[in-house]
């Protein structure tokens, strides 16, 4: 009896054990894998074949390098080159409301020395560049108007007259006037390709360096 007992006894508590120790299957979890992209702003130039890169390619062009610098320096930004050989400001005028589509937080304006080599009346420029700014500002997108010099080929009064234009305008709407980005390309052979007016791949190099400082002022501001 008293064995029975003890072997009834021993065997409850192995059974007890075994299914205290028995694993529970675990359910199967799933670890969803989530990318965080950094925002970044998106930033358009709208330009000529300055902007294009006319002869080169599009990555040798100034806005690919400033691209490329401001990432280096730890401020990622997307910048759409929307240079067109020959433009002026009046098909700036009217190519702004298809790029403001692609929602830029910045617009950089380089557009007025076709007009100016074309003779095209000041006051039709002056108009053409206000109507691109206005169109912008109008959808919230902040403006950077690029200063323009001309040669004197339709004289000394008009080429003076087109240079003011531009801080005339820049100081009326209140944006950034940058600075003149071949005023130490132009004139030099070595920088220039053989037309003489667009510039080498090494010339890109000291224009993107002549912008840099005030596109990364803004970038360093920007808040998503």
């Amino acid at each position: 009896m008293w064995t029975f007992l003890v072997w009834f006894s021993c065997t409850v508590q192995t059974t007890n054990e075994q299914a205290s120790t028995k694993k529970t299957p675990k359910e199967n979890t799933v670890v969803e894998q989530v990318e965080v992209t950094e925002a970044k702003p998106r930033v358009i130039i709208l330009g000529d074949s300055l902007t294009a890169g006319l002869g080169l390619d599009v990555d040798s062009a100034y806005p690919a390098l400033v691209e490329q610098q401001l990432t280096d320096l730890g401020y990622p930004t997307e910048i759409l080159n929307a240079g067109q050989s020959g433009d002026t400001t009046a098909g700036g005028v009217q190519r702004v409301d298809w790029l403001l589509k692609q929602k830029p937080d910045l617009l950089i304006v380089e557009l007025g020395a076709n007009d100016g080599m074309r003779g095209i009346p000041l006051g039709e420029i002056e108009k053409n560049l206000n109507t691109i700014i206005d169109k912008a500002q109008e959808t919230n997108t902040s403006v950077f108007l690029m200063d323009m010099y001309i040669p004197p080929s339709f004289g000394k009064e008009y080429a003076d007259g087109f240079h003011d234009i531009f801080a005339n305008v820049a100081t009326e709407q209140d944006i950034p006037l940058l600075p003149f980005f071949l005023q130490e390309v132009a004139g030099k052979p070595s920088l220039n390709q053989a037309d003489g007016i667009h510039p080498t791949a090494e010339g890109h190099i000291i224009m993107a360096d002549s912008v840099l400082s005030s596109i990364k002022d803004w970038r360093v501001a920007w808040k998503p």
